[in-house]
């Protein structure tokens, strides 16, 4: 599942796919709450889930962990 997520992250924000780690940060990747919202539309649509974004997704790995447990 990261790898999925983080190829769409790093397309959306026209970054390398190397950049993003589990450990990345939305701020360090430039992803402000704007973008978080158009990324999880984005995450939803590539992957057929619906996913409850809350304030305590701030890393990758948050990430990765609220779609494992959206499916």
């Amino acid at each position: 599942m990261f790898e999925k997520i983080a190829k769409i992250l790093a397309e959306y924000k026209g970054i390398d796919v190397s950049e993003v780690t589990m450990e990345s940060s939305f701020a360090d990747l430039g992803v402000d709450s704007l973008d978080a919202v158009e990324l999880v539309m984005n995450l939803e649509d590539e992957l057929g889930v619906t996913i409850e974004m809350n304030n305590q997704v701030q890393t990758v790995a948050e990430l990765v962990k609220l779609v494992e447990e959206s499916k």
